[in-house]
This record gives C-alpha cells, sequence and structure tokens, in this order.
C-alpha cells in the first residue's frame, strides 16, 4: 500500500494536476484527492464512459481492449487508465 501512495503523490505533484481518483470496476471511489461531490461524480460518469469506450472498441475488434483514455476539454483533461477490476483517473489543467 506504501508503494500505491507513493505512485499517488508522485502523480499527484506534476505540474497542472488538480485531483486523482481511484475507482473500483462499479465507479465506487477507493481512493481521492478531490472533495466528496466531485469524486462521486466523476467515477460515476467515467465509470459510463470507460465501459461505453471499451464497447465500442470491442465492437470493432472483438480481440482488442481499452489500455488508456484521454479527454481533453475546454477547461481540463482527464486521463483514465482502466484495468480489470480498478481504473485510475487523473484530472489535469493541461496548460499549468
Amino acid at each position: 500500500m506504501a508503494e500505491v501512495e507513493e505512485t499517488l503523490k508522485r502523480i499527484h505533484s506534476q505540474k497542472g494536476v488538480q485531483g486523482i481518483i481511484i475507482a473500483n470496476s462499479e465507479g465506487i471511489p477507493i481512493k481521492s484527492t478531490l472533495d466528496n461531490q466531485s469524486t462521486v461524480q466523476y467515477s460515476a460518469l467515467i465509470q459510463q464512459l470507460v465501459l461505453k469506450a471499451r464497447s465500442t472498441l470491442r465492437d470493432i475488434d472483438p480481440q482488442n481492449d481499452l489500455t488508456f483514455l484521454r479527454v481533453r476539454s475546454k477547461k481540463n483533461e482527464i486521463m483514465i487508465a482502466p484495468d480489470k477490476d480498478y481504473f485510475l483517473i487523473v484530472i489535469q489543467n493541461p496548460s499549468a
């Protein structure tokens, strides 16, 4: 667990990083550096996005799978690293 904490600290110390969330495959947050309301909102919505993106990729090619997803908006950039049981969400300001 200490290794996970160190990795999260390292990611959070990067320029522009606003928050980090680790959620389980159901979209339930496990660990977060954001406030509770933002954490729950991001986790639930990103979980749906990951499921849809993964489903779309598999419809195109059943042998393929989602390994990373990056969404950039005017305000921030959301990077998602999905795994079988968990996914990591990093929110950052891309212009920082």
